[in-house]
């Protein structure tokens, strides 16, 4: 075991992801601590309040944690390709009695506020996604005692990480669920092997290494720690355990036989993110323009009622290569299957 899990206690080298949106709660974080791990909240799309509430809690179960910030890199978008999107996707959200907003939303997710609560409460562990932020927010947090994480996708964003001066690099395979942490997402990553990007990446740098994308076994983790990462960080395997905050439509999802595999769309989000194909993927990614966060915030009224009804045809089912992997049952049970301590076993679809 490395220091750099063991510096906190843990006594796996395992992490739970920053899921945004809903998975990733106190409970989820407060579990995978007590599994002998790490986990962290997801700050995206939250409110600094919002996000303060979740530290308060995570820190009153005694445990140490992370914390995950979206960094602003915003992909704009033409009126006209707003409006057309709009247009397109309006059959969908009558059915709902949803108003689509009708001009692009661009914000910046509340990232000074987030920062400032930080840098004046300190967690452990603080990553960012979607972005690198400037060496002074770097150092402010360092100074504050957090240890400084970063999401790439290649060697060319981890040399750009490591000049901004964090401490460790989180590599991000093509395999994984959700967004993609890609700087460019005009240009999504090609497909490579877990293990080729680790290599690729230490050659480039000599941060240490957190593995994601694609771990869903006992075996994954292995690998991804034979290759030289120094811990494998999970989601997807995490999403249909007790402690997840996935909706239960998502969590059905997963283990459905109806859905026969994932897609990287930008039809919900105007970034690329990996989720399970279902009828809004199919028939909108082909007409979805970029346009991160105006998308995001276009779809989101359609996404809250069609997760209210449980519609799977219309809702972002965010789900990883390996999702059949992820079971119901407690946190505890997932980390003690991926450090080997219990054999694999899927539960059935009714799960």
């Amino acid at each position: 075991m490395s220091a750099l899990l063991s510096d906190l206690g843990a006594d796996l080298p395992l992490v739970a992801a920053p899921m945004a949106g809903g998975p990733s709660t106190p409970a989820l974080v407060t579990a995978a601590a007590r599994a002998g791990g790490l986990g962290f909240l997801a700050g995206g799309y939250r409110t600094a309040p919002a996000l303060a509430e979740q530290i308060r809690t995570t820190r009153a179960a005694g445990v140490p944690f992370g914390v995950n910030l979206f960094v602003p890199n915003p992909v704009p978008i033409s009126a006209a390709a707003y409006g057309s999107y709009v247009r397109a996707i309006r059959p969908e959200a009558e059915r709902y009695g949803v108003t689509l907003p009708a001009h692009p939303l661009e914000d910046d997710d509340h990232w000074t506020d987030k920062i400032d609560l930080l840098v004046s409460d300190p967690v452990p562990w603080v990553s960012f996604t979607f972005g690198i932020p400037g060496p002074p927010v770097v150092k402010a947090l360092r100074r504050a005692g957090s240890t400084v994480l970063q999401c790439v996708t290649s060697a060319d964003e981890a040399r750009r990480a490591a000049a901004a001066g964090v401490d460790v690099l989180v590599v991000q395979a093509p395999a994984a669920g959700g967004h993609s942490a890609t700087l460019t997402p005009a240009r999504p990553p090609r497909p490579v092997r877990l293990t080729d990007l680790i290599a690729s990446v230490r050659r480039a740098v000599a941060l240490p290494v957190v593995a994601t994308g694609g771990i869903t076994t006992a075996a994954d983790v292995a690998t991804a720690l034979a290759a030289g990462a120094e811990a494998a960080m999970v989601g997807t395997a995490l999403l249909r355990t007790h402690e997840s905050g996935a909706s239960a439509p998502h969590k059905a999802a997963l283990v459905d036989p109806a859905f026969t595999a994932t897609t990287v769309t930008r039809a919900f989000t105007g970034r690329p993110a990996r989720a399970l194909r279902n009828h809004f993927t199919d028939h909108y990614d082909p007409v979805a323009p970029l346009g991160y966060p105006a998308l995001h915030h276009l779809t989101g009224p359609l996404r809250r009622a069609a997760t209210a009804a449980g519609d799977t045809r219309l809702i972002h089912l965010w789900a990883g290569t390996g999702h059949r992997q992820a079971a119901a049952e407690p946190a505890a049970d997932t980390f003690d299957r991926l450090a080997g301590r219990i054999p694999t076993c899927r539960d059935s679809p009714a799960g």
